[in-house]
């Protein structure tokens, strides 16, 4: 198994949750957490575990973001004007290995970080190598020509257990994708709840 599969499995089984609803998550067999002691831990949580929960969900979510990666999205969410958490949800879904793995150019978040690191992306025709960059409305994100014929791609593109959403205008047949428009919490097609007002109410006490 590799290191990456390892990553996804430890996650979803930490959780409890098949957090981004691919079939062959263990949680679909095995409803409880790691460990010789995992089938144990179903006591009621207290607040503060209730909302560090929420922010694991979704800092694991995008490919395990480190915690200082997830604390700087946090606090440029919090700067700006309107909800923290639906501009925390905004920020997370304007990262360029987000909108890769939407488009469903690779099967996973933690394939997309790889695939923009290795340099398959451009960004308006220039090449962006840089996993947390971000998308502004209207860009136009391309798998280089060269890279078209990765078999990985078309395995994403098969997957039935998520589509494109309507945020991204998205043509397979030459692998581009527009960013629209920036979603709100309800746009984005979370396999299961994210509460990003959990993770407000988290930062704001810690």
């Amino acid at each position: 198994m590799s290191k990456r599969t390892q990553a996804k499995h430890k996650i979803d089984r930490r959780m409890g949750e098949n957090i981004w609803g691919r079939a062959k998550s263990p949680v679909n067999k095995r409803e409880y957490g790691p460990g010789q002691h995992g089938q144990r831990r179903k006591g009621k949580m207290s607040d503060f575990g209730t909302q560090l929960r929420a922010k694991q969900k979704l800092k694991g979510y995008y490919g395990d973001l480190t915690e200082k990666q997830f604390r700087r999205i946090y606090a440029e969410a919090e700067r700006r004007k309107g909800d923290t958490g639906e501009n925390l949800i905004g920020l997370l879904e304007q990262r360029l290995d987000s909108v890769v793995y939407r488009a469903k150019f690779v099967p996973t978040v933690f394939a997309a970080r790889q695939f923009v690191n290795h340099g398959h992306v451009t960004v308006n025709g220039q090449r962006v190598n840089i996993p947390s960059y971000r998308v502004s409305v209207g860009d136009v994100i391309e798998v280089r020509q060269k890279s078209k014929q990765l078999v990985i791609i078309a395995e994403a593109v098969a997957l039935a257990e998520r589509d494109v959403p309507e945020y991204l205008e998205v043509d397979h047949s030459k692998l581009t994708a527009t960013y629209i428009r920036v979603p709100t919490l309800s746009d984005v097609p979370y396999a299961v709840q994210m509460e990003p007002q959990l993770v407000v109410e988290y930062y704001a006490q810690n």
